[in-house]
């Protein structure tokens, strides 16, 4: 289950601003919703994909032994 920070207050903030975990959690959510989303939606979602990608994805570089290698929002 995703804790953390709700879309009202993400929206007030950049994305450069985000958590990865935020980052991951609300592009998998739109991700599932895309023929549905009007044009505010899909530009939110793209600006999410931009931020992940200028990141370098949302891999870890390294595994641990608390972590794998995805970063994940559970």
């Amino acid at each position: 289950m995703y804790v953390g920070r709700d879309m009202t207050e993400l929206s007030m903030i950049p994305k450069t601003e985000w958590d990865k975990s935020e980052l991951a959690f609300f592009h998998h959510s739109l991700q599932q919703m895309v023929p549905y989303l009007n044009s505010e939606g899909q530009t939110i979602h793209r600006e999410i994909v931009e931020e992940i990608e200028s990141r370098g994805g949302l891999k870890r570089n390294e595994a641990d032994a608390a972590h794998g290698t995805k970063v994940t929002y559970d």
